[in-house]
This record gives structure tokens, C-alpha cells and sequence, in this order.
């Protein structure tokens, strides 16, 4: 039988800690935005839209990810507490919902830059790929799967 039980915070410094989750969540965009630059310069592209874009992915993730578990897992007592909704120290991110909003990121973006949609988001793929990997490590180290 296997028995994991991870300390799901990687570092504490007095109140502030820092959790695994959050950790790799923001390494996911880290490592993703490096990628994505390489990606566009072996492409013979500038990077010039590359941290406006991070800017809409991080946010559309976001966004995506509170409000697919709010309406998705409780929507009786989110659309009964709807500020609640903002409270995203207390936890709460469905990955659905976030694929959902950072679809929504890039189709923004890409209508706004005059950029296809399709090809946007055949440089995104491996990005988000690695995303994803890190993103259910910081599950496992909150012992959410094994």
C-alpha cells in the first residue's frame, strides 16, 4: 500500500507561506513563457507579443479556473455568496474551467493582434502541456491524487 502525506507548503517564513501548488502554478507560466519566446524565435518572430499575451493567459486561467469550481462543484452557494467567489486564498481552481478561460485569453488576444486563432494556439499546445504536468504536481503534493 502506498501512503503519501507531502507537507503541501514548500516554504513558510513567519504567517506568509508559500504552498507546492502555487509554486508549480506559477512555474507552469515561468517555464511555458520560455518555451513560447524559443518556440517564436526559431520561427523567425519577434517576442513583442509575448508578455501581453502571458498577461491574458495568466489572467484567463485564472478566471477560468475560480469560476469552473465555483459554478461547477457549488454553484448554489457561490451564486448565493457571489464574493465569495473572490476569495481564492481559500482554494478552489477547477483545471477545466481554466482551459476554458485560457481559450477564451487567446481568442481575445488573437482577434485583438490580428493574429489566427488556430496558429496561436498550435504554439500554445506545448506550453500548456507542461502546464498541465506541473500543475497536477502541485496536486500530488497537496495529496489530492496519488
Amino acid at each position: 500500500m502506498l501512503y503519501w502525506n507531502a507537507d503541501p507548503i514548500a516554504v513558510a517564513v513567519g504567517p506568509l507561506s508559500i504552498h507546492w501548488y502555487g509554486l508549480l502554478f506559477a512555474a507552469a507560466f515561468v517555464v511555458g513563457t520560455g518555451i513560447m519566446g524559443r518556440m517564436l524565435l526559431c520561427e523567425g518572430r519577434g517576442k513583442d507579443d509575448l508578455d501581453p499575451l502571458l498577461g491574458h493567459v495568466v489572467v484567463g486561467a485564472l478566471v477560468g479556473a475560480r469560476l469552473g469550481h465555483c459554478l461547477l462543484y457549488d454553484p448554489a452557494y457561490y451564486l448565493a455568496n457571489p464574493l465569495d467567489i473572490l476569495k481564492i486564498w481559500e482554494g478552489g481552481l477547477a483545471s477545466h474551467g481554466g482551459v476554458i478561460g485560457i481559450l477564451v485569453a487567446v481568442g481575445v488576444f488573437a482577434r485583438g493582434r490580428g493574429v489566427s486563432f488556430w496558429w496561436l494556439l498550435d504554439r500554445i499546445a506545448v506550453p500548456a502541456a507542461l502546464g498541465g504536468a506541473f500543475i497536477r504536481m502541485g496536486n500530488f503534493m497537496n495529496s489530492e491524487i496519488v
